[in-house]
């Protein structure tokens, strides 16, 4: 009798791609898996309960998952009992189903749970496979009212293979590439995870290693849904990757199914390439169309900054010495300007106005300054409240903050010093952007700053709290109303001259509405010390020519301390020089700058420096100048891939210390070994390539590379030129596709090569 049954179960299969099993687990040992595959890639699933088994690329035979998968559920659901967070997964189904249309597109579907409270869910998950061999996965939940999903994991790819000599790429806000990821989860923390819209920048995460091909996992979403990318760490060694959608707490949602499919692929190359991959879905999307830069919304003034000068105080100690610089560069000078304000810093917000010097000093101030070519934005963190404030209970703030699910204000305690606690005010509320926009429209209509730093804009957050008219937890509320907030500020500052807004970090879904964004992981060492994780521009490698990036931690004195803090704390060598060692780790974090196509900065400028730092300042100096000759390709130029140099590398010194970072550590001076030769490379609009080159050694270096013209969409003939900071020179010709460069490298020395097709000016 079982053998009929078995007999028709594989008639079935074969006339309809469609199949049934119960948790009795009956089998066809002949037939006991489902197959998803095209000639590039092959996916495997468990007859009997729809767990993975295999996923494997097949132009190079290369499976990325073990035979044996400690945990192959591909989703997991997780719901709310008086006990706490429960997890359903594959495993609580008595029931599996599957349909298979054709070989490339399958409907997995699990039902009939064991627990009676999930007795009308019923989970489907549907996969396609596209020319390339990429997968698209969704998945659709119904029968799930009164049942308190929170959290849909899916989709989970556990078990993937050590593909030896492993970096984990991810777009932490600028980027950073994690070295040999497995040891770091190994530790304590077993989880790798970023949330979106937030610290991951990007809708994407990769990981590769020697293998021939590595693993990609990306999520289509245009609508910035809250989700969450990890990487994790099994017990039996492997890692698995997983992401995790929030859903709204809704007992009345009987359905769910996300707007957005999540892509899994294999792809060859390394970090750039994972880049390039994404660009090619990126870029096509609204945030990029629509981007200020792009469409030529930008303010000429910040298009035309060579150099920054981020300072704290009044304006003695920010925009005099930054007219200083200015005198000697002899271009346009940008001012961050932290510590204006009224109140003391990180922990007095929104209580900006009036300014620490009052009112008519500091217009007086930022005229002259102007008169001087140079532009201040002032900084207004986007979200934060201090709940030590008087404002903030005169005003009744509680209300409109972002509500944890207890029903708490989610606040954050930043400062080491008086800790004193930030508040995070809830963006979908009228009331944060009435208050904000009202601000903002002080400074910039009366004070007549350049613009406004709207720190910590590029995040998001989770907000429970059910008056506030938005989903509650999971959604896609905040980039939206963050939108009408610029918009707001927009509408009520209608000055004639140009003003910016600028925020922190990075993100795609914020270029539509922001104009610049400050990446300060190009000074990671300086508050997050040496590790193996490398800071990476990946952001640049895809959104270079949509957004501009600014700014750095790159100082050659000891950190300022706000005078308004408690004096008892204060460090004993304010604003005085680092130690001579540290000179090295600067010229590092301005050479990366360069050759990674950001507007140049320097934190903690005081006039002194241009005598007592002499060689370090000119080094600035003459990057900056050099950047400005080249901003088809270093302002809007794409990201390419730069020519592989033969680099020396060298042991400098490392100071982890900023205004909170090394100032309650015992170890903050490190030593690791760093490039001294930094390179980028840089294609402009009208098909011309520009090579990069900064070093940050005594000595001088020829350095030798060979590129095909091919590689870089470029004609098979054309001229090489060398630009510097003082000329311009023809340094030969190309032909055949092939570009010979050999050039003598100057002690610290800065050079651009341009790349000119025939036909190209």
């Amino acid at each position: 009798m079982f053998k009929s049954i078995i007999t028709v179960l594989t008639l079935l299969i074969i006339m309809s791609g469609s199949l049934l099993f119960t948790n009795s687990r009956a089998q066809n040992p002949k037939a006991n898996y489902i197959v998803l595959n095209n000639t590039n890639v092959r996916w495997a699933f468990d007859l009997r309960d729809g767990k993975l088994l295999s996923f494997k690329d097949l132009s190079n035979n290369q499976d990325f998952l073990v035979s044996k998968i400690e945990d192959a559920s591909i989703w997991e659901l997780t719901f709310t009992k008086n006990s706490g967070m429960l997890p359903i997964t594959i495993n609580d189904a008595q029931q599996f189903e599957f349909k298979q249309p054709s070989k490339d597109l399958i409907e997995l579907i699990w039902k009939s749970f064991k627990d009676p409270a999930f007795k009308a869910l019923q989970v489907r998950v549907t996969i396609n496979l596209n020319k390339q061999g990429s997968s698209f996965w969704n998945i659709a939940l119904t029968g799930i009212a009164n049942t308190k999903i929170e959290k849909v994991i899916f989709p989970r790819i556990s078990g993937i293979k050590n593909m030896t000599d492993e970096y984990l790429v991810a777009p932490n806000w600028m980027g950073e590439l994690i070295k040999n990821p497995r040891r770091q989860l190994s530790g304590p923390v077993k989880k790798y995870e970023l949330y979106y819209p937030g610290h991951l920048s990007m809708q994407f995460m990769a990981l590769y290693g020697k293998s021939k091909k590595g693993f990609y996992a990306a999520a289509n979403d245009i609508k910035s849904f809250r989700k969450d990318f990890a990487f994790l760490y099994q017990k039996d060694g492997n890692l698995s990757y997983q992401l995790t959608q929030f859903l709204p707490l809704d007992n009345n949602i009987d359905s769910y199914t996300p707007s957005y499919v999540v892509e899994i692929a294999s792809f060859e190359g390394d970090w750039i390439s994972a880049a390039k991959k994404y660009k090619v879905w990126g870029s096509q999307q609204y945030w990029a169309k629509e981007s200020r830069l792009k469409n030529g919304l930008t303010p000429d003034w910040l298009t035309k900054t060579a150099l920054w000068v981020w300072n704290r105080g009044e304006s003695q100690n920010v925009l005099e010495p930054a007219t200083d610089l200015k005198m000697q560069l002899g271009l346009p000078v940008g001012v961050l300007w932290h510590w204006w304000h009224n109140g003391s810093y990180d922990d007095s917000f929104p209580d900006y106005i009036p300014p620490r010097e009052g009112e008519k000093n500091f217009v007086n101030a930022i005229k002259k300054a102007k008169d001087n070519d140079i532009q201040a934005i002032v900084y207004m963190n986007s979200i934060k409240w201090g709940n030590n404030m008087p404002s903030y209970y005169k005003e009744n703030a509680t209300p409109y903050t972002v509500k944890e699910q207890n029903g708490e204000s989610k606040s954050f305690v930043y400062n080491i010093f008086t800790k004193k606690a930030l508040t995070y005010m809830c963006m979908t509320t009228p009331f944060w952007k009435e208050k904000y926009s009202r601000i903002a429209d002080t400074v910039l209509s009366k004070y007549g700053v350049g613009g406004i730093y709207m720190d910590q804009a590029c995040l998001s957050a989770l907000c429970y709290d059910p008056a506030h008219g938005h989903s509650i937890g999971g959604g896609n509320y905040w980039v939206p109303n963050f939108t009408q907030l610029t918009k707001q500020i927009r509408e009520k500052a209608k000055r004639k001259e140009p003003y910016i807004l600028a925020g922190e970090g990075g993100g795609e879904s914020w270029l539509p509405t922001l104009d610049a964004f400050l990446t300060l992981q190009v000074s990671s060492e300086r508050y997050a010390g040496i590790s193996d994780k490398y800071t990476i521009p990946l952001f640049q490698a895809v959104y270079h020519e949509y957004g501009i990036t600014f700014g750095n931690y790159s100082s050659l004195l000891y950190p300022p301390y706000d005078e308004l803090w408690p004096a008892k704390y204060a460090l004993k060598k304010v604003n005085e020089p680092l130690d001579k060692t540290f000179n090295q780790q600067f010229l590092m974090e301005q050479a990366r700058s360069f050759v990674w196509g950001m507007q140049p900065a320097i934190a903690n400028y005081h006039s002194s420096l241009k005598t007592e730092r002499k060689v370090e300042i000119d080094y600035l100096l003459s990057l900056s100048r050099l950047r400005n000759k080249a901003l088809k390709y270093l302002l809007y130029g794409s990201f390419a891939r730069p020519p592989q140099i033969v680099i020396p590398q060298k042991e400098i010194a490392i100071s982890k210390l900023s205004i909170y970072a090394g100032q309650d550590e015992k170890v903050t001076t490190f030593k690791k070994s760093y490039p001294m030769i930094y390179s980028g490379s840089w294609k402009s609009t009208d098909g011309c390539l520009a090579i990069t080159l900064a070093s940050i050694q005594e000595q001088p270096y020829t350095c030798k590379f060979n590129l095909l013209a091919s590689d870089y969409g470029m004609k098979n003939t054309g001229k090489i030129y060398l630009l510097n900071e003082k000329e311009r020179i023809k340094i030969g010709n190309y032909k055949r596709g092939k570009i010979n460069v050999d050039i003598h490298l100057a002690s610290m020395g800065l050079a651009i090569i341009e790349v000119i097709p025939d036909r190209i000016k």
